[in-house]
């Protein structure tokens, strides 16, 4: 991938790189060649990134050419309100007041070059604030009050790099373009992210199916590299990102999304279903709203859950909105459990919503991709329990057998529903649970993240599932070019 670094007097810059041109805001924003070449890497040095200055048209003329730029134009804006980025950084508040601890004064100024400061004590620190605000120069300070907390975070512009710290921030370019895997011996056209958590134990892929993922990249064109959490600031050095971690909007797997999405990267999930799939009331009014069959359901707040029973009878299911993989859901027996739930689950959220039970064998799933069925199986009930999964198990095996059938042996009003229900949401990767009831198919719920687990959702169309996952990627790269 070519590499360009913006600055105003490129005389200044001295770099034994290869790959790597050092150019005037001018010529890039003037140049005949530059419009043209996709893949470029941006590293927008410019004096100053402020609305409307050659900064911040550098950095929206490289989006709009989809080049992968540094800062990018959410950025900019992120930096315009520092309120709400102290808002974020509660996520690491314990790295924070760690990072201080040792600190007598009540005020800590320091600037960051690619996630690098000149005090080492502080580089965990300055490389989270990278992954937060991809900007290449970052003047932070920290206050203490009753705790340590962010006071101010701005861009440093060239000009204001102190001269002592020069050394350092060339070091930090240099060290940023030669990250390892940008010098590789397969020539890939493009690059692929997948997003996992080597801690989760009930991951969405389990890790025979990851390496099948890769094999399946490799095959289709891509170099595919598995990354963490930890690799929030390599974003921009690929052309696409899966996610294959379990998902949520206050979780910094939306982060992962929305930051992809807004580097023009093709992002499977997309910010846009995570936000619509992870939460129930949601899904229930956009269901209920375009007549697609579920069970009876109900939104119940503090001021009117003792209303329910009435309207529900007992046993009915109470979901937290926001639940995965079955968890912060709960099957309510009478009116002492519904009120031992309640007193719990309001704690979490301001709304639940209650559903009536339809008690079956066992749940369909569909997976849906790009608006076409990609598997079908059913999940059959964890022994002696009610759901697919039994969490409170303290035995090994906690879940149900699942059983995968072919396309053409699935009911199909079953595809057509999941087909119609998806439709609502977008173009990713989806698994729509339902309940078959008297020959009638209710939607459970929307899945933005179904599990794809070797020799279970792969059992019929074997390593070709894989594949179809990365021709859709590849396909959606090549019609953004």
């Amino acid at each position: 991938m070519p590499k360009l670094i913006i600055v105003e007097n490129p005389d200044h810059w001295q770099f034994n790189l290869a790959d790597v041109e050092v150019i005037t805001p001018a010529k890039y924003i003037s140049g005949e060649a530059y419009p043209e070449t996709k893949g470029i890497k941006v590293i927008n040095l410019c004096k100053s990134y402020q609305y409307q200055s050659i900064g911040y048209y550098v950095s929206l003329l490289a989006e709009a050419r989809k080049h992968k730029v540094l800062p990018g134009i959410s950025t900019i804006q992120d930096l315009r309100f520092p309120s709400i980025l102290r808002e974020d950084f509660q996520d690491f508040d314990d790295l924070i007041q760690n990072s201080f601890k040792n600190v007598t004064q009540d005020k800590v100024e320091f600037d960051i070059y690619f996630g690098i400061t000149q005090e080492e004590n502080l580089n965990k620190l300055a490389k989270q604030l990278f992954q937060y605000i991809p900007a290449p120069s970052l003047s932070v300070t920290f206050t203490k009050r009753s705790k340590w907390v962010l006071q101010s975070i701005k861009p440093l512009s060239f000009g204001e790099v102190p001269e002592e710290e020069m050394t350092l921030l060339r070091t930090a370019v240099e060290k940023y373009l030669q990250r390892k895997r940008d010098v590789r011996p397969d020539k890939k056209k493009y690059d692929l992210a997948i997003l996992v958590d080597p801690d989760d134990p009930n991951p969405p892929s389990d890790e025979k199916a990851l390496q099948k993922f890769i094999k399946a990249g490799d095959q289709a064109g891509f170099y595919v590299e598995l990354i963490t959490k930890e690799d929030f600031d390599e974003l921009i050095q690929y052309d696409a990102l899966f996610i294959r971690e379990t998902t949520f909007v206050n979780h910094h797997t939306f982060r992962f999304a929305k930051k992809a999405q807004s580097l023009g990267m093709v992002v499977i999930d997309d910010p846009d279903s995570i936000l619509k799939c992870t939460n129930k009331i949601y899904l229930n009014e956009l269901l209920t709203a375009n007549k697609i069959l579920t069970p009876v359901s109900y939104v119940i707040s503090k001021d009117n859950y003792k209303n329910l029973p009435k309207k529900l009878a007992y046993p009915f299911i109470l979901k937290q909105p926001d639940g995965a993989f079955s968890k912060g859901v709960f099957k309510i027996k009478d009116a002492e459990e519904f009120k031992q739930a309640c007193g719990t689950m309001f704690q979490k959220s301001e709304l639940l919503i209650a559903q009536e039970f339809l008690p079956t064998a066992f749940d369909w799933r569909v997976g849906i991709l790009d608006g076409k069925p990609l598997f079908v199986c059913k999940y059959f009930m964890a022994s002696e329990h009610w759901q697919i999964v039994n969490w409170s198990s303290d035995k090994q095996q906690q879940e149900g057998a699942v059983e995968c059938v072919a396309f053409y042996q699935a009911p199909a009003e079953l595809i057509s529903t999941a087909l119609e229900a998806t439709a609502l949401i977008g173009q990713g990767l989806y698994g729509v649970d339902m309940k078959e009831v008297d020959g009638k198919f209710y939607v459970i719920e929307i899945n933005d993240n179904p599990n794809i687990d070797a020799g279970i959702e792969d059992k019929i169309m074997k390593d070709k599932l894989y594949s179809v996952i990365m021709e859709v990627f590849l396909n959606r790269i090549k019609a953004d070019k």
